[in-house]
């Protein structure tokens, strides 16, 4: 099993230790080093920064924004990158919620399937560099066509010469279409929320894409996040946790479309996912953390011994894992956590 150091992404300010937290996740053999974006820190920027004392790790996002930036400039990113780290870059997309892109990006957000298929398809055009990058969808026309054009766009290729055609793309997907178009369009899946026990329908969601795409699911990578924490006393562990996932079930997103929520409701809580929103959206956010059920935080993460973690991990390596992203926020719990997995 790989491991993946989380970093997210930033509240008020910066994370004072994150250059050591690299730095430990490298030297303790973690595979890579994620950030993330929301509406504050981007996530290219932090992996330039702290990546650039590194030799061995991936670095990934997980994930930036599509609404963010247009598919060209996202590529630019991709391919400075991955030359400033040679090579080591995964890309990580995701089409967020529709609070964020239409009240922050000022962008629809409809048809998210369709604009995640063209802005891939313009990434894997400049990326392989072969032609001037044209598309012809309605979401991303290059070159433009639409109000206020001049009619003189033209198709460029990338002045600077990617380092790999096959940088690796992964999207964060939820839903069984958005995992399906993944599996036929990415190299990886970037799993926000998964349980063990539902490996049976994810794998059916891959097999659809995969059958479209002939890719395979041999080179294909299931990234998911999964706090790791090794410790003699779970309780106090999971409790923590539990605010974070009523974030995420009542306030990342609209009342009546919230992807967050709907996952949780597919592993078959959604009694107590209809408990927390409600709870969160009327003020009252501890007692919608006190309603997250103590078993649905035992689904998605891996808290308590070496052992337990160590049997818990060959688990999830079973149930079609292939990297764990954990958030670890200091040193020791780097090291155990590697210690653990070996």
């Amino acid at each position: 099993m790989k491991l993946g150091l989380q970093l997210g992404y930033w509240g008020a300010g910066p994370p004072t230790n994150a250059a050591e937290l690299v730095a430990a996740a490298e030297e303790s053999g973690f595979d890579a080093v994620f950030a993330a974006e929301a509406w504050g820190s981007d996530a290219f920027t932090p992996l330039a920064w702290w990546g650039s004392a590194t030799d061995r790790v991936r670095l990934g996002t997980s994930v930036v924004q599509m609404s963010a930036r247009t598919p060209a400039a996202c590529a630019m990113h991709a391919l400075t990158l991955d030359h400033l780290s040679g090579g080591r870059f995964v890309l990580g997309l995701g089409v967020s919620g529709p609070q964020v892109v239409e009240g922050w990006y000022g962008r629809p957000f409809a048809k998210p399937l369709a604009r995640t298929r063209e802005y891939v398809s313009i990434l894997r055009q400049v990326l392989a560099r072969e032609a001037p990058v044209v598309n012809d969808g309605p979401h991303y026309p290059l070159p433009y066509r639409g109000p206020g054009e001049l009619g003189l766009g033209k198709p460029l290729k990338p002045i600077t010469h990617p380092l790999r055609a096959d940088l690796p793309i992964w999207l964060g997907a939820e839903g069984p279409k958005n995992v399906a178009l993944t599996s036929e369009i990415a190299d990886g899946w970037l799993a926000i929320y998964y349980a063990p026990r539902l490996s049976g329908m994810y794998e059916e969601w891959l097999a659809e894409g995969f059958a479209k795409s002939g890719r395979s699911r041999e080179t294909f990578e299931v990234a998911a996040t999964c706090q790791v924490v090794v410790t003699d006393d779970p309780a106090p562990v999971r409790a923590m946790l539990k605010p974070f996932v009523a974030l995420y079930i009542g306030g990342m997103g609209a009342p009546g479309m919230n992807f967050h929520a709907e996952v949780f409701t597919r592993m078959g809580y959604g009694e107590a996912v209809a408990d927390i929103g409600r709870l969160f959206l009327a003020g009252r956010k501890d007692e919608a953390a006190q309603a997250v059920p103590d078993e649905l935080v035992a689904e998605i993460s891996i808290v308590g011994t070496a052992e337990h973690v160590r049997e818990e991990i060959g688990r999830w390596e079973k149930a079609g894992v292939t990297m764990l992203l954990v958030g670890c926020r200091d040193v020791a719990s780097i090291k155990a956590v590697s210690e653990a997995c070996q």
